[in-house]
């Protein structure tokens, strides 16, 4: 927090601060908040630092799940300004070592310490005269906590680490028959057209029989992700993999919905991922907000179904399925959904939980309409997901309308 000045407060400067070191947390704070922000405090009593944390908070932590961020980032930053950020992070490590047992830090803890911390250019290691010496077992230690870490949890740096990870997985899906066919020599079809040409050719001599073999192609993937409040950790993961596999293979398509759809696929074709990531925040308007998923997937199957569902599409469908219509009209569009594609795979976050049960009535009309229904919670649940749709894909089973 920036001190007082002799002619005035910085109260203003502050809040522009404070709303900088949230964005750098994970919370979606923007210049609007910022504003509101301000104005809140005009009617609170400064002096009173309950009141003025319940106004920042009413207006900068509008969902449940990010007050535990902002209380830490908070309690960080609106301190005494007289005692130096450096005394206070080092009174706060003095505290814990005289802690008898040690006590692991929350997520929201650790990521508003990583926001308050200077961003400080790393400077190049010096060559050492002796080759170092790594523990490989510690290695592969942290790598497989990193593998099984819910993405919720992550740090910053913990994140960028995860998105590397994911940037590796590749996503080959088998070859489906299409309806053309190719010259082969062993093929198992006598191609009878092509006989009879090498026979005008030789003068009516009967020549070798001529055999062809059905072309295949790797289906389309179509992949739906919800971006609203509640998936908005995630989605900032999951788009990594998107990005990923939109640049390993053709033929892939991504739309990103919250309250409406929107198109990202040539957004993410970008190879730098970086600039993709920026071109498909320039145009997609309701990051973070609420959540329509009857509406967007009807839109969806009146818009874009037949431009990218054809020959045996397969479809991710990333959502929680927490919707704000109550499940209106969601169960008609799955179906339909269904019925235009080859496979409906739907990835839930909500899996993670052991004892996770289907309450929300979102979740209830999606479930009967879906051939697979997979965790993506973390580097480990995107690892099944590649390696289940690298092999065979199983026979559907028709299910019976309700």
């Amino acid at each position: 927090m920036l001190p007082a000045a002799a002619g005035g407060g910085c109260l203003a400067a502050n809040v522009m601060h404070f709303a900088r070191m949230l964005r750098r947390a994970g919370l979606p704070v923007g210049p609007g908040q910022v504003l509101d922000a301000q104005a809140a405090l005009a009617h609170v009593d400064l002096t009173a630092k309950a009141e003025v944390h319940a106004a920042l908070r009413a207006v900068m932590a509008t969902r449940r799940d990010q007050h535990e961020v902002f209380d830490a980032a908070f309690a960080l930053f609106w301190r005494n300004p007289d005692r130096s950020i450096a005394e206070s992070l080092m009174a706060a490590l003095d505290g814990a070592r005289r802690q008898t047992e040690p006590q692991k830090p929350k997520a929201g803890s650790r990521r508003a310490a990583e926001a308050l911390a200077p961003r400080e250019r790393k400077e190049p290691p010096k060559p050492a005269e002796t080759p170092e010496r790594f523990e490989a077992a510690m290695i592969v230690s942290a790598e497989e906590r990193l593998r099984r870490m819910d993405f919720e949890a992550m740090s910053e740096a913990e994140v960028a680490a995860a998105r590397t990870a994911i940037a590796r997985l590749r996503l080959p899906f088998d070859q489906v028959p299409t309806r053309r066919f190719r010259p082969d020599p062993t093929g198992p079809r006598a191609d009878l057209r092509e006989t009879l040409r090498r026979s005008l050719r030789e003068g009516g001599d009967l020549v070798e029989i001529a055999r062809r073999r059905r072309r295949t192609r790797t289906p389309p993937l179509v992949a739906l992700a919800d971006i609203s409040g509640s998936m908005a950790r995630y989605a900032a993961v999951l788009l990594a993999f998107l990005h990923a596999v939109a640049n390993d293979r053709q033929r892939v398509h991504v739309f990103l919905f919250g309250t409406r759809l929107t198109n990202v696929t040539r957004a993410l074709r970008h190879r730098d991922a970086e600039v993709a990531f920026q071109m498909v925040a320039n145009i997609v308007p309701d990051w973070s907000g609420g959540t329509r998923i009857g509406e967007t997937l009807h839109r969806f199957n009146r818009d874009w179904g037949r431009r990218v569902l054809g020959q045996g599409a397969t479809v991710l469908l990333i959502t929680d399925g927490l919707d704000r219509e109550g499940g209106v009209g969601l169960a008609a569009e799955a179906e339909r959904l269904r019925k235009s594609c080859r496979r409906l795979i739907w990835l839930n976050p909500l899996l993670r939980w052991e004892g996770f049960e289907p309450k929300a009535a979102g979740i209830r009309a999606l479930l009967p309409h879906v051939d697979d229904f997979r965790p993506a919670h973390n580097i480990d649940s995107l690892a099944a997901l590649v390696r289940a749709l690298s092999g065979p894909q199983p026979a559907r089973r028709w299910r019976k309308a309700a």
